[in-house]
């Protein structure tokens, strides 16, 4: 074992001497595929996954080079078993993934312009919408498609198809409204469909204080790359969810900034962006910022 043990550095470096230039083009495309599936999965339950995972292999290997004979035949056995399991373990993740593969993302290059005009209003009605629902406490809940369509949710309520307005927005969430419960789905730029139902998030560790909407908000940000908008009814509060996480208290201009910084390009002012996205947001909050982030 010892003797196997000191070889092993003589091995690597004769098969670093073997590499070929196809060889090194096949790992540089397999790390980064793999660097951008856990890039998908990092804010949900896959993330733990695949860290359980790696220690698992990483058993496995050292097992071997050890001759721990025992362990290294029950590991392997459970291989035999692993693709199976991981395809109902990452169930959602994989269907993420796919869903992101069949995106809109080279259609959305051709037509970039016209696309961002809309945007730019739509984010000022928005803001402007959420800033007074906000101070009558008025419970609101919109969902901006990104590159995933949203078209399983968009069934579950009203199609309208209409230029996003504040006066549109708040008389959808008019308390005595018939869609004022669901959600509304803004794609590119317009209204698609209010009314609509949305997952709840499976996130067990959530505050207790988080209603329905926001924990439908945040389970629509889990399960799509789309970006949720969410007034509370309760304390008139407006919060941010994204990839899984909720930044809440959040002021109109800021509500602006981050909406604009994931929802436009931005070639031009990448120190804002990483500002006023949600990660930055977080990261400001660990750094002595004032809001509670969820």
């Amino acid at each position: 074992m010892d003797l196997k043990l000191m070889e092993f550095p003589a091995d690597i470096g004769r098969y670093l001497l073997t590499l070929q230039v196809t060889d090194i083009l096949d790992i540089g495309i397999m790390v980064f595929v793999m660097y951008h599936l856990f890039l998908l999965v990092r804010s949900t339950k896959a993330a733990s996954l695949l860290k359980g995972l790696f220690v698992f292999l990483a058993a496995l290997v050292l097992s071997g080079l050890l001759q721990l004979n025992g362990i290294n035949f029950i590991l392997s056995r459970m291989v035999e078993w692993g693709v199976l399991a991981l395809i109902i373990l990452f169930q959602p993740e994989i269907r993420r993934i796919l869903e992101e593969m069949g995106s809109r993302r080279f259609m959305a290059f051709f037509t970039h312009s016209e696309v961002s005009g809309s945007m730019e209003q739509t984010i000022s009605q928005t803001v402007l919408a959420c800033t007074e629902m906000s101070q009558s406490r008025t419970g609101v809940l919109i969902v901006f498609e990104r590159e995933i369509l949203l078209d399983d949710m968009v069934r579950s309520g009203t199609v309208l198809d209409a230029s996003v307005s504040s006066e549109l927005l708040k008389n959808i969430f008019f308390v005595k409204a018939p869609m004022h419960d669901g959600a509304v789905i803004v794609r590119q730029g317009r209204v698609l469909a209010a009314g609509c139902m949305l997952p709840l998030s499976k996130n067990v560790n959530l505050s207790r204080d988080l209603g329905m909407r926001h924990r439908a908000g945040i389970g629509m940000s889990e399960n799509s790359d789309a970006v949720v908008v969410i007034v509370s009814e309760e304390t008139g509060s407006i919060s941010v969810a994204i990839g899984g996480m909720l930044k809440r208290h959040l002021k109109p201009e800021t509500l602006e900034n981050l909406l604009r910084n994931e929802l436009l390009p931005q070639e031009d002012n990448e120190p804002d962006k990483q500002k006023f996205s949600l990660a930055g947001l977080l990261r400001a909050k660990q750094n002595g910022g004032a809001d509670d982030a969820e």
